[in-house]
């Protein structure tokens, strides 16, 4: 059997014909995921079909047609979501590099075609749907990264090939940045580096990279003068309360006057012009308006239990290459999660950065559920690989390729 058989058992049995299989059963963790996203999906689409009843009225439309759209997105995304399920994982980590060459090409053509909106170009006009290129740029950055870390998990020991190989990530990041996007290019990272530190990256590089991500952002801010004073504007929200502080304040009078139990639901006043994007980047307030702190906890105790599930799928994972696909995930809805919470109260800067099934945004909503049908795929799969780890090389052929599972039964 040949090393790489060894690593992979998969490849060394025949392929399956065809790139999806019956949609899992599900085990525990895979019940629980489907669960916390369906509580965490009903509240976001409730909350979308609240916060933006001011902007739908101003829009000229009536009370719920932009909520019409986002149940067409769910619609969209609970197919993404079964079909994820579904699809073959070992050929999908396979395309990986033709994904995110793809996820390039979009990013690239926004800047050549994209549409303008809210000071920043980071759409493309399908007519149908706005396609957001850098939300599906992150699902293509987990099992890209996945896949380099299985091909040449035994060179990224070293920072010439780590470069070298992640190379198509940074490219990414830095076209998202000059959208202008600073959130979504830095999610990108953190995922990365989540993955790359799973899989046994050293400390050394980790902090090359950290060092060099730090100083491509600091001189980005340089040549920027405006991006840096709207991104350090949460330092010094009161300095500009008509301008880059305004929509802080408005979060910050809204979350106050939810107090304990809130306004009540669709009682929010903010959303009615006093507090832009309440939507979409700042739906967070409206939920700490209309609920309360209480709501507000249940919110966050739901992306809590997201994560732990999450985790949990993980670490039951006996493939090393699906294991760092669900980290992936797990990192990039969690981080999303908090920078979004962490800006609307004032403890960080708003960069844009969606709340997870919360705000309204086609490309988002259906991205994210694609990615919760790649957990519960891997949540139910049985497949076995050797040591991924950076640096380490093949075991013996009687550890490196033990029996692969058949995969549990299914509707």
């Amino acid at each position: 059997m040949s090393t790489r058989e060894q690593l992979h058992p998969d490849l060394a049995s025949p392929r399956p014909r065809g790139w999806l299989h019956s949609f899992p059963r599900g085990d525990h963790a895979g019940r629980a995921l489907l669960l916390v996203t369906s509580a965490l999906v009903t509240f976001g689409t409730i909350f979308v079909a609240s916060a933006s009843e001011g902007q739908s009225a101003a829009n000229g439309g009536t009370a719920f047609s932009i909520t019409i759209h986002d149940l067409a997105y769910l619609c969209l995304g609970l197919f993404a979501l079964y079909v994820a399920a579904r699809v073959r994982l070992a050929r999908l980590v396979r395309t990986a590099p033709l994904l995110v060459g793809g996820g390039l090409a979009l990013l690239a053509l926004v800047r050549l075609a994209g549409v303008s909106a809210n000071g920043g170009k980071r759409w493309l006009d399908l007519r149908l749907i706005d396609l957001q290129p850098s939300e599906l740029f992150k699902l293509c950055c987990v099992l890209f990264v996945a896949w380099v870390i299985e091909q040449h998990h035994l060179e990224l020991i070293r920072w010439a090939p780590l470069a070298v190989w992640t190379a198509p990530v940074w490219l990414g990041c830095g076209l998202i940045v000059l959208e202008p996007d600073i959130g979504t290019a830095s999610v990108v990272v953190i995922i990365v580096l989540a993955m790359l530190i799973v899989a046994g990256l050293s400390a050394r590089l980790v902090t090359a990279v950290v060092a060099t991500t730090a100083l491509a952002v600091g001189a980005y801010l340089r040549l920027e003068p405006y991006s840096a004073k709207r991104f350090f504007s949460f330092l010094h929200p009161n300095s500009n309360l008509l301008g880059s502080g305004y929509q802080l304040l408005q979060s910050r009078i809204g979350l106050g006057a939810g107090g304990l139990t809130g306004l009540g639901l669709g009682h929010s006043r903010e959303k009615w012009g006093l507090l832009p994007n309440p939507h979409t980047d700042f739906i967070f307030t409206i939920v700490g308006e209309e609920l309360g702190l209480i709501g507000a906890l249940a919110v966050i105790a739901l992306f809590i239990g997201f994560l732990i599930v999450s985790v949990r799928i993980a670490q039951r994972c006996s493939n090393q290459v699906y294991r760092l696909v669900a980290v992936g995930i797990a990192a990039w809805i969690a981080v999303e999660a908090l920078i979004n919470m962490a800006s609307v109260v004032g403890w960080w800067a708003v960069t844009g950065v969606p709340l997870p099934f919360f705000s309204y945004g086609g490309t988002a909503l259906i991205t994210e559920l694609a990615a919760v049908g790649l957990l519960y795929n891997i949540a139910n799969d049985r497949s076995r690989s050797g040591d991924l780890s950076i640096g380490s090389g093949p075991r013996s052929s009687a550890r490196a390729a033990p029996v692969r599972r058949s995969h549990p039964r299914a509707f």
